[in-house]
């Protein structure tokens, strides 16, 4: 294996070639074709399934074949999120990447460092580790959205492999040996579309909110904008006549939204809107600016628009938005400090013709997750919006036995002279639906070091890099031996 730079340039240069493609969750033909056709190149075995799942196979190393069979696994779609003011198409416009000497980021836009750092370190280490057993690398679609990689992988895929190493948790000194499950839980509603009766047009915007990972940062307490703008419009229906033309918010089911904006008609005066929005920043802030400080409340004029909803179709997305609780509902009461259930109102959108509500309960726990399934149900009767129910995610079971999480803890130490840090997480991993297709396979999951992932403040510390590379090689290493 080269050392020092050359495995950071080269980890970085598969990583290029990945952020050269547009591959939102969802659209990711391009990236799918450019894998077999890269990795084929390469001289691997390769498959593209039904789903654009790539499975690459590598024989063991000379003297290695009876060793076994051994898993990278990583998904090649990214959750597409720009900052405000930037033009970006997520399914036209490439990630310009930007260096530092700490970090790599994108300019104003996600990076995608979750996961393309993940497979192409996997790319990486097939094409340059020596002295190994036989190495699968396995690379899905649709992780960030609904698993639709995972779920329709083929299990023989799977079955005959001993061990697998899942690329795509966040800290390079922690071992993730659990993940909770979760389910996709949407709601619409056709809209009634009506004529203002009243003159004056506003625009209010609820925006600088902290966002981020709704599994890694939903226990830090901090703000939802699309709640918040929801408990605005019903304060604001609740001092005079109000009409919503547009309710808009959020960028993605598992991000907490970080800005959220309405289109309302109404005869109030603009005083008497600013003291709402006033009271409702204050009300805010006694709630969460010790973790959320920078929340804003913005009020500017707008143009009359041609329709609004009725009535009846505001008043029921006000109960719906305001009905669903998000946050953390429930603590472990196995690991201390860990979220074990909650939910996240990630998106709202309103189109011509109707609106839509995207929101996503976790849980280590199966059962409380069947239970959201069930409320999903009764809240759509009580709201009068229709209630869709994806498909549920298993959560992974801890392995206590685990030989590869003592390998890989073992190698960590002695390369880094700190114990790594093992544990479970409230995140949703591939690995929940690995695991009820081959309960028998010893699996785990690490990654580098990113911060802010699925925003446009996400950055990848470049020092970690060469770490996780020597961390994955010498595990193989040692599993080869056996």
């Amino acid at each position: 294996m080269a050392q020092n730079n050359e495995i950071l340039e080269g980890v970085l240069n598969e990583f290029a070639k990945l952020a050269a493609i547009p591959r939102k969750s969802g659209h990711e033909q391009a990236v799918s074709d450019f894998l077999k056709k890269y990795l084929t190149e390469l001289g691997f075995a390769v498959t593209q399934d039904e789903k654009n799942n790539i499975i690459a196979d590598k024989p063991a190393c000379a003297g290695f074949e009876n060793a076994p069979l051994t898993i990278l696994q990583g998904h090649m779609d990214m959750v597409c999120v720009a900052a405000e003011g930037v033009a970006f198409d997520p399914l036209k416009d490439a990630i310009k990447l930007v260096r530092d000497e700490k970090f790599l980021r994108a300019d104003g836009t996600s990076l995608g460092a979750d996961d393309g750092i993940g497979v192409a370190e996997a790319i990486y280490i097939m094409k340059n580790a020596k002295d190994h057993g036989p190495l699968r690398m396995i690379v899905t679609v649709d992780e960030e959205q609904g698993m639709t990689g995972a779920i329709h992988l083929d299990a023989k895929h799977l079955q005959d492999a001993k061990f697998l190493i899942n690329c795509d948790s966040e800290n390079y000194d922690e071992l993730t040996v659990g993940s909770a499950g979760s389910v996709n839980l949407d709601f619409s509603r056709e809209i009634k579309w009506v004529k203002p009766e009243m003159s004056a047009a506003w625009q209010i915007e609820v925006k600088g909110l902290l966002g981020g990972h709704s599994g890694e940062r939903i226990g830090d307490g901090r703000g939802n904008a699309i709640r918040t703008l929801a408990m605005t419009l019903a304060a604001l229906s609740a001092e005079g006549e109000v009409e919503l033309a547009a309710f808009n918010g959020g960028k993605a089911r598992n991000a907490i939204p970080d800005d959220a904006r309405m289109t309302i008609v109404t005869d109030l005066d603009k005083a008497a809107i600013e003291k709402v929005l006033k009271d409702q920043q204050e009300r805010f802030n006694k709630m969460y600016g010790s973790v959320d400080p920078n929340a804003q409340f913005v009020l500017n004029s707008a143009d009359v628009p041609e329709q609004v909803m009725n009535a009846g179709d505001m008043t029921r997305l006000i109960r719906l938005l305001t009905i669903l609780h998000t946050g953390t509902f429930a603590m472990s009461t196995v690991i201390p400090g860990l979220v074990e259930t909650s939910a996240n109102l990630g998106v709202v959108e309103t189109t011509d013709t109707e609106v839509k509500v995207q929101y996503f309960p976790r849980s280590a726990v199966d059962q409380k997750l069947d239970e959201f399934r069930f409320m999903a149900e009764e809240w759509g009767a009580l709201t009068g919006f229709m209630a869709h129910i994806g498909t549920q995610s298993p959560g992974w079971k801890e392995n206590k036995d685990s030989k590869l999480a003592k390998i890989m803890a073992d190698t960590f130490k002695k390369q880094n002279g700190k114990d790594m840090k093992v544990e479970t997480i409230h995140a949703g991993l591939e690995c929940g639906w690995h695991f009820r297709k081959n309960p028998q396979l010893d699996m785990v999951s690490i990654g580098v070091t990113t911060m802010d992932i699925h925003s446009p403040k996400e950055r990848l510390l470049l020092e970690t890099v060469k770490p996780q590379v020597d961390l994955i090689v010498e595990t193989l290493h040692e599993i080869a031996k056996m």
